[in-house]
């Protein structure tokens, strides 16, 4: 699998002196964390922190770091991450060792530390490639949601064009929200609703949207809440979950800029230990939205880099921290216990943490995000959804079915690829918008 991508890479050239790694700055190494830390036997390689940078309205491109040897240098990054998919491996099955006091105290000095950032000001914040355009928030929402606007226009028309409101009219109409995932019980909700007070007369497609709008906003209203950073949480931590292609790394790197523009440290963690690209992907979006990154080396410990992260973000007096985790394929058990260690030794600084755990859902998969919403909060204590690539979808309406099954939060939607096209969830905007109002 993949065979392509594990070709070994030619040789480099030595490096030169001006190559090595900077000196190991003693300040910034994590002081020790008392024995009553935790559970395993190996010794965990230490973390790199990615210094923020405070920008310039006219900052210089980020140099992205040298690629591992198994990824082809002349692939950016940000282009190969979603290729990527974790593979199956033989340890799957198999416990996932805990963090010992040996691995969690890191009391021998690291091999490379950089030096942690100054506290960075609100208006330091890099300014970003893609700004965002000249028009309303609602209006991009409508472009982003138009391949799921379109099939339920359409389809709304082709329906009550010069027709009563009879059992065969009703029957298309809840045929039409099942395809565009709003899932079999909501679609025959909506459609008794409309029968009781409309059946026999003439209904117009501008009637039947009206009405759809309303009824949408009643269901995804309650779930429509923003984010909130407590700022008693010194930091806020975020871990973000999802299986494979969701969107996880980006969404953290757009959260970032979010929260850096509301004045507030952030602090990002590697935590995908197993992708070299997805960590090469977040040292990007650090540079971009001057936040250090902490990280390290391809397949190092997840559970003990997120304790890391944690201490030194602690340390630093951080607003928050936002931990990425790898592409869990939601039937692999392995993959899933290594996700509970990192939340068993987070909870080792804080019994509350995470504050806050994310899952990223993917909207292209319609009524598949049902079975990974299952799946993770069986896991994972999950108190917060993010529902990407609306605009790259016609199944829309599965925010909908989720919201009225699981009641679950939507903090955020993502209707586009650039920076700005993450944003908060607006129960009315949406709702009028799906339906193709203006």
């Amino acid at each position: 699998m993949f065979d392509w991508f594990r070709k070994k890479k030619p040789a480099e050239p030595a490096k030169t002196e001006e190559a090595k790694a900077p000196e190991v700055v003693p300040d910034a190494t994590p002081a020790a964390v008392p024995e009553t830390v935790s559970d395993s036997d190996s010794a965990i390689p230490p973390s790199t922190v990615i210094p923020a940078e405070a920008g310039t309205q006219e900052p210089q491109a980020p140099t992205p770091p040298p690629a591992p040897a198994d990824v082809d240098p002349d692939v950016d990054p940000l282009t190969l991450a979603p290729g990527l998919r974790r593979d199956d491996r033989e340890e799957d099955g198999e416990p996932t060792p805990e963090v010992t006091p040996e691995q969690a105290g890191f009391a021998a000095e690291p091999e490379q530390v950089s030096p942690l950032p100054a506290a960075l000001e609100a208006d330091a914040i890099p300014e970003l490639e893609d700004k965002p355009e000249k028009k309303s928030w609602f209006s991009r929402l409508k472009d982003g949601l138009s391949k799921s606007t379109s099939r339920l226009t359409e389809g709304i028309t082709g329906i009550f064009t010069k027709k009563k409101l009879d059992d065969e009219a009703l029957e298309e109409l809840e045929e039409l929200l099942i395809r565009a995932d709003l899932g079999p019980t909501t679609a025959a909700r909506l459609t008794a609703g409309l029968a009781k007070t409309r059946f026999g007369k003439e209904v117009s497609p501008q009637e039947v949207r009206e009405y759809l709008a309303g009824e949408v906003q009643k269901i995804v209203e309650p779930v429509a809440k923003p984010l909130t950073i407590d700022p008693a949480r010194k930091p806020h931590v975020v871990l973000v979950v999802g299986v494979n292609g969701t969107g996880k790394t980006t969404t953290i790197g757009k959260l970032a800029r979010q929260l850096r523009a509301e004045g507030k440290t952030v602090w990002m963690a590697a935590g995908d230990t197993f992708r070299a690209a997805a960590v090469s992907q977040l040292k990007i979006w650090g540079e971009r939205t001057g936040c250090p990154v902490v990280a390290r080396d391809t397949g190092a410990d997840a559970a003990g880099l997120a304790f890391d992260a944690f201490q030194q973000a602690k340390a630093a007096g951080a607003d928050v921290l936002l931990i990425d985790t790898a592409g869990r394929l939601q039937n692999k058990a392995g993959l899933m216990d290594e996700l509970r260690k990192v939340v068993r030794v987070i909870k080792k600084l804080d019994p509350d943490a995470p504050h806050t755990t994310l899952l990223t859902l993917d909207a292209t998969t319609g009524q598949n995000a049902h079975s990974q919403v299952e799946v993770f909060k069986d896991m994972v204590a999950i108190n917060g959804l993010v529902l990407t690539k609306l605009d790259g979808s016609a199944r829309g309406g599965v925010l909908v079915a989720l919201a009225e099954k699981f009641k679950l939060p939507v903090h955020f939607i993502g209707v586009g690829e650039g920076v700005y096209d993450l944003r908060p969830f607006e129960a009315k905007a949406f709702a009028r918008a799906l339906v193709g109002l203006e």
